[in-house]
């Protein structure tokens, strides 16, 4: 099994940029490299900030731009976006209830994708609803099963981030705890930052975004910092026994090296001179 993530892409109008970047440029740049790499992936996850402002044109080129895609794809929404107005462009990924929660078949398990957007604000939430549809999904989904949404249900120990973290992470984490044997991963974004750990028992990570990166900047108390770092991608493998990935630094615009055999007869001092 194999899977793409891409997360925080920001699209907004086009000519505009945001950290001096163009998030639809860096869009499209994502999706040539990733595609020419991994062109067996079985699906592309966008873990949600599909917009930048929640702006009905946005979705509109996404949609466009996706359905030309030669693989299935699926979508959560973050604090970035507008849930009515995404759902006027992509109304099959709306649940019984509005929220937009899907579930995505995979050769080895199946992927589940979580909404936990709230108006008017940039902390996630996730409401007892929402856990009720969560909870009946992991019932009925085959394992292995990875889970996708935006806001971290972790504590990344960066103030300003925290306060805009998953608030009801406990509620999901009770979800999580119930079947935790058939939950390989738990992927999200929203922290521009690299960052892993685990919610009630299951491994959790995220990534940073294709535009804009963040920093841990552990001594700031008040604000979200921001950096130069490149812009990237996940890649996803699991085996129904493992589960790897990779945040593929797309942007990185310096030399890779082939540096060394990983025979072990072939190595000496001389090799790092």
């Amino acid at each position: 099994m194999k899977l793409l993530q891409f997360t925080d892409i920001h699209l907004t109008t086009p000519g505009d940029t945001i950290g001096g970047r163009d998030p639809n440029a860096n869009f499209e740049r994502a999706l040539d490299h990733a595609l020419a790499r991994h062109d067996d992936t079985e699906a592309l996850i966008v873990s949600g900030d599909l917009s930048d402002w929640g702006e009905l044109a946005d979705y509109e080129r996404l949609k466009a731009r996706l359905e030309r895609l030669p693989l299935p794809w699926r979508l959560c929404i973050g604090n970035h976006d507008d849930r009515d107005t995404f759902l006027t462009v992509f109304p099959d990924h709306a649940d019984e209830n509005g929220h937009v929660q899907t579930i995505l078949p995979l050769s080895e398990g199946t992927a589940i994708l979580l909404d936990t957007w709230g108006p008017e604000t940039h902390a996630g939430h996730f409401c007892e609803t929402r856990a009720a549809w969560a909870d009946r999904a992991l019932a009925k989904a085959a394992g292995p099963i990875h889970l996708f949404l935006h806001h971290n249900p972790i504590p990344t120990h960066l103030p300003a981030m925290d306060s805009i973290m998953l608030l009801d992470h406990a509620r999901l984490g009770e979800v999580v705890a119930r079947w935790r044997e058939k939950i390989a991963h738990i992927h999200f974004g929203h922290c521009h930052i690299p960052i892993s750990g685990s919610l009630d028992g299951v491994p959790t990570s995220g990534i940073r975004g294709t535009n804009h990166a963040g920093f841990a900047a552990f001594g700031e108390a008040k604000l979200l910092s921001s950096s130069d770092l490149p812009e990237s991608y996940a890649v996803i493998f699991g085996d129904g026994m493992t589960v790897t990935k990779h945040m593929v630094e797309y942007g990185y615009a310096g030399p890779i090296r082939a540096e060394a055999s990983p025979d072990y007869a072939t190595w000496s001092r001389d090799m790092v001179r």
